[in-house]
């Protein structure tokens, strides 16, 4: 027996029985529940707390973080939404029509964040026909983190629902 396949055998390879997937899928729900619209949710709270210079920062990052994924948007909108529906298609296929494990969980992870991208834009183009103050910016990142993590808490449960059958499908099966 080779040093290669102690250490396959040492770690399960297949997506939903890793420990890693795991980790991975929670931070990255994590960081998309904490960076809304790519701004840190902890300078929200800061902001209506202390204000002033901190109002201002949280406005400047709010205006230049939305200006710019709408620029993205428009630019090349089309191009990644063509794109975007040709990866998942792909990986829905290989994933779900040909039972490649790693396709299921890439599909299981990546698809939710692409709703919480569109909510992201929808929200981004409401601030921009709006006068950014202070309560409208945070009433507006509250939602969308509200949607964010609402998103969050149903792909880990089928994620972790789909999980649970594979593993039981192929702990019987195999």
């Amino acid at each position: 027996m080779d040093w290669y396949s102690s250490i396959f055998e040492l770690i399960d390879m297949r997506s939903f029985s890793n420990l890693w997937f795991w980790i991975v899928l929670a931070v990255a729900w994590s960081t998309a529940s904490h960076w809304v619209m790519g701004v840190p949710y902890d300078l929200v709270v800061r902001a209506r707390r202390v204000g002033g210079p901190v109002e201002a920062d949280l406005l400047d990052i709010v205006r230049i973080n939305t200006n710019r994924m709408l620029q993205i948007v428009e630019m090349s909108g089309t191009i990644l939404l063509a794109m975007g529906c040709f990866v998942f298609t792909g990986l829905a296929t290989l994933g779900f029509f040909y039972g490649v494990e790693f396709a299921q969980a890439l599909f299981l992870l990546l698809f939710p964040m692409t709703l919480v991208m569109f909510i992201n834009i929808f929200h981004a183009r409401r601030l921009r026909r709006q006068d950014l103050t202070l309560e409208r910016v945070a009433k507006t990142l509250l939602r969308c983190r509200l949607y964010t993590q609402i998103i969050g808490m149903i792909a880990i449960l089928v994620t972790s629902l789909w999980g649970m059958y594979q593993n039981i499908s192929i702990g019987v099966l195999g």
